[in-house]
């Protein structure tokens, strides 16, 4: 009998490779919210770059994740790095 392992397509992958993605992703040392905060502030740079709105730009954004206020959104997009 074979094992089929579903594979986890790596949301960081212009960052780290898909084997060390999925190294951490087994050892539970990914921060699914920080990939997911990531993802959007990355979506966000790239709508704002071909010239959409922020407002624009925030309401596509929650078209893919729609269990976020457009504030958190906001919040996300806009929280200066520590």
């Amino acid at each position: 009998m074979k094992t089929i392992i579903a594979k986890i397509s790596n949301p960081l992958n212009e960052l780290i490779s898909d084997d060390i993605y999925d190294l951490l992703n087994s050892h539970g040392l990914i921060d699914e919210k920080s990939v997911r905060d990531y993802q959007i502030r990355k979506k966000f740079k790239a709508l704002r770059s071909s010239k959409t709105s922020a407002g624009d730009a925030i309401d596509a954004i929650r078209e893919e994740y729609p269990y976020l206020q457009f504030d958190t959104i906001r919040k996300i997009v806009y929280q200066i790095s520590k």
